[in-house]
């Protein structure tokens, strides 16, 4: 007996230790989320109060965050970056000093996208003055107003914050007019042509006068607020107006001077191999924009091989007795309303349900047509994704077809979709700051291409023209890489495009300054597209029989925007 009651002791003692153990093992990993999510929340309010359109973009009410103090500032341009540095190597440490493998799987890939933009920060140090905010179609000149004239209004507070930060547009003018001047003292100022079509785009802005719409979307958004007396709406209507008067436009006019004063210090007239180490600082932004970690060699033979298939593709419609093209893309209703309840009407059955939300769908002022993308979508604040907004720019759409699947890329199954999607998985805020352009932009291309055979059009007719698209998109991608990383001037430009039959040169000099004046912009759509495909078929290879559109979408969806080489991890694991 007292052998047994021994044994029986024992028993209970290693019973109680597991217990214990498992206990201790349980508080460590709860314990290691806690500390995450407390260090990355933190981290958010930190970084999205940095300046006031980024916190108001952000967040509807940062008083949700314990974000109380709203800074009124537009930040500004540093040329060196010293105390980022240490900023982001201490976030690197405190990242370290947490257990990764203690976290849940949603807080591993959280981790796993903070560390990777942290360390890609990092690796960018040496680059500082080879960022360019100035370039024809995504830059600081023409973003800003389109900012401001969607900066929304909640309440009387917004108006003033927002009349407080158009007094400040002077001194974030002054930054950037430094930056540009130290960029020209180190050699890396941007072409003269470039700078040409910046002058010639900010001078239009400055042209609008009257009609600029600073002021007409002022007051749209003023009247909706609740609560204001005609007196006050008639003295924020001239407190806005002098500001325009006073801060913005003279900003715009002294920028010009100063592109005109620095338009002949540019010293590389080629692409960005044509600058000290700009090859490695081009490898650097590819990886960036793209989130593919592939070698140039590989990018381009990955690119040729997309290129290649749909040529295939094209070839065998073609050489198809059974199908005679046609030219004809009109659709039955082509009132952008009508389409976006058309695409989403398609998503049943291949993509997963996505919360219901507001649509406004506005128009680029027609002065400001030739300088802005055909379409854009407003990326709406974390706590407010039922307001969206999509931008339309008649200027370049030029059929039904293009306005539909434009819509597709910044609508449904595009930006928009993917983004209210993600947000109804609540992610960690810290998600909402890490920027995965070749994930979003690649996305809203795969939706492009995909939208095609959702239109009235027989499929080898939509096959036919969406393969053709998918091949211009490649062959700017790899002339991109060409001009970029090859050296190609303008004229092994035009040869290229020769090649495949584009023979318009003033076309192929309009797309060779475009890309000049913003590096890997192409790549980060097409590339990011391929990536997708590519992880389809792996999907289909890895899961079989078990494979469906709506798995694959969701999976991705799910995952949220991070670089492919994370991506295909969590999709495939």
């Amino acid at each position: 007996m007292p052998k047994k009651r021994s044994l029986y002791a024992i028993l209970l003692l290693i019973l109680s230790s597991a217990f214990f153990i498992a206990l201790q093992l349980f508080d460590n990993f709860r314990n290691a989320d806690k500390r995450f999510e407390s260090f990355t929340d933190n981290l958010f309010c930190q970084e999205v109060s940095s300046n006031s359109i980024t916190l108001h973009y952000t967040l509807s009410h940062p008083e949700s965050y314990n974000i109380h103090e709203d800074p009124i500032s537009l930040g500004s341009f540093q040329t060196t970056n010293a105390g980022q540095l240490a900023s982001i190597e201490n976030c690197l440490s405190r990242l370290n000093d947490i257990s990764y493998d203690a976290l849940s799987e949603k807080n591993k890939s959280t981790y796993l996208v903070l560390k990777d933009s942290l360390e890609l920060s990092l690796e960018g140090a040496p680059y500082t003055l080879y960022q360019e905010p100035l370039s024809p179609l995504t830059g600081i000149q023409s973003q800003l107003p389109i900012l401001l004239s969607e900066y929304a209004f909640h309440d009387k507070s917004d108006i003033q914050t927002y009349l407080s930060l158009l007094e400040t547009i002077p001194a974030y003018f002054d930054s950037l007019i430094q930056f540009e001047k130290a960029k020209s003292d180190a050699g890396l100022f941007l072409p003269s042509y470039i700078a040409d079509t910046l002058i010639e785009e900010c001078q239009s802005f400055i042209n609008l006068d009257s009609n600029n719409y600073l002021y007409s979307s002022f007051e749209d958004r003023m009247n909706s607020v609740k609560g204001l007396s005609a007196n006050q709406k008639n003295q924020f209507l001239l407190q806005n107006k002098e500001s325009v008067q006073n801060d913005v436009i003279p900003s715009y006019q002294k920028l010009i001077q100063t592109l005109k004063e620095l338009k002949d210090t540019g010293k590389n007239s080629i692409g960005l191999c044509g600058l000290p180490d700009g090859m490695s600082y081009y490898e650097y932004l590819v990886k960036c924009e793209t989130g593919s970690d592939r070698s140039m060699s590989e990018l381009e033979t990955f690119i040729r091989n997309q290129i290649r298939e749909d040529l295939v593709c094209i070839q065998e419609i073609l050489g198809s007795s059974e199908y005679a093209v046609s030219s004809d893309t009109a659709l039955q209703d082509s009132d952008p309303k009508a389409i976006l309840d058309d695409l989403k009407d398609n998503l049943d059955g291949l993509f997963p349900s996505a919360p219901d939300v507001q649509v406004d769908v506005k128009y680029v002022q027609p002065e400001m047509e030739r300088y802005l993308s055909p379409a854009f979508y407003m990326i709406p604040a974390i706590d407010l994704t039922s307001q969206n907004t999509i931008y339309i720019n008649p200027g370049h759409l030029p059929d039904d077809l293009e306005l539909y699947t434009t819509l597709a890329h910044e609508a449904y199954p595009g930006h928009l979709y993917q983004n209210v999607y993600y947000a109804s998985t609540d992610p960690s805020p810290i998600r909402s700051l890490t920027d995965c352009g070749g994930y979003t932009e690649g996305w809203a291309v795969y939706a492009e291409m995909t939208s095609y055979y959702f239109t009235e059009m027989e499929k080898p007719q939509a096959a036919l023209l969406q393969h053709n698209a998918s091949v211009m998109l490649g062959l700017y991608a790899l002339a991109d890489i060409g001009i970029h990383y090859n050296s190609w001037t303008l004229m092994d430009t035009i040869s290229f495009f020769r090649d495949f039959g584009i023979k318009d040169n003033e076309t192929i000099q309009d797309i060779y300054e475009l890309i000049i004046g913003d590096p890997a912009n192409y790549l980060k759509y097409y590339v990011g597209y391929a990536e997708f495909l590519q992880l389809k078929r792996d999907c289909i290879t890895e899961w079989g029989k078990d494979f469906s559109q709506k798995r694959f979408h969701k999976a991705v969806l799910e995952a949220g925007p991070m670089p492919f080489y994370l991506l295909r991890k969590i999709v495939l694991k």
